[in-house]
């Protein structure tokens, strides 16, 4: 696809710094869960950006994507923001979402980003979108999330995050 072109040619792919960690299997990014979204992220600014293709197992109602998902998607890239830009570990306090257009199924891609808007101590406050194959607007999203210190994020097994060169 053409995005995904775009994706490689001008955004850095974001290295995930869980992939070998032991018991990594989150449903939003690990690659190796077997009914997750495997979710990849990419760095554009001041942006993190994902792409994704629907899937019919992800349908709420008849060939329409579930909310859950949809806000799944939201709080994944919100986390990545955090992961990438804040350079530590996190865990979502508040996602308030908003549904602006019924995704179909059928879509044949998602492209969902977010980025920080403001920080107060260890509160990072973060703006999310998601539009279709078609550039529309089909959900917003902001959230709250709660930042480690750094020793906390080593606990959890964070160190840093970087970008492929």
């Amino acid at each position: 696809m053409i995005i995904n072109m775009f994706f490689e040619i001008m955004m850095k792919k974001i290295i995930n710094p869980w992939r070998n960690h032991e018991g990594y299997n989150c449903f939003g990014c690990s690659p190796d869960n077997p009914i997750g979204l495997h979710m990849e992220f990419y760095e554009d600014g001041d942006y993190i950006v994902s792409t994704w293709h629907p899937e019919h197992n992800y349908q709420g109602w008849v060939d329409t994507m579930h909310g859950g998902i949809l806000s799944t998607l939201i709080d994944e890239v919100c986390g990545w923001v955090v992961t990438r830009k804040l350079q530590t570990s996190g865990y979502t306090v508040q996602l308030n979402v908003k549904f602006r257009k019924a995704v179909p199924t059928t879509e044949p891609e998602l492209t969902i980003r977010a980025k920080v808007t403001k920080q107060v101590r260890n509160l990072a406050y973060i703006s999310a979108e998601i539009t279709n194959s078609k550039g529309e607007l089909c959900n917003e999203g902001e959230a709250i999330y709660f930042l480690m210190n750094e020793e906390k994020a080593k606990e959890m097994g964070f160190m840093h995050c970087d970008v492929e060169e």
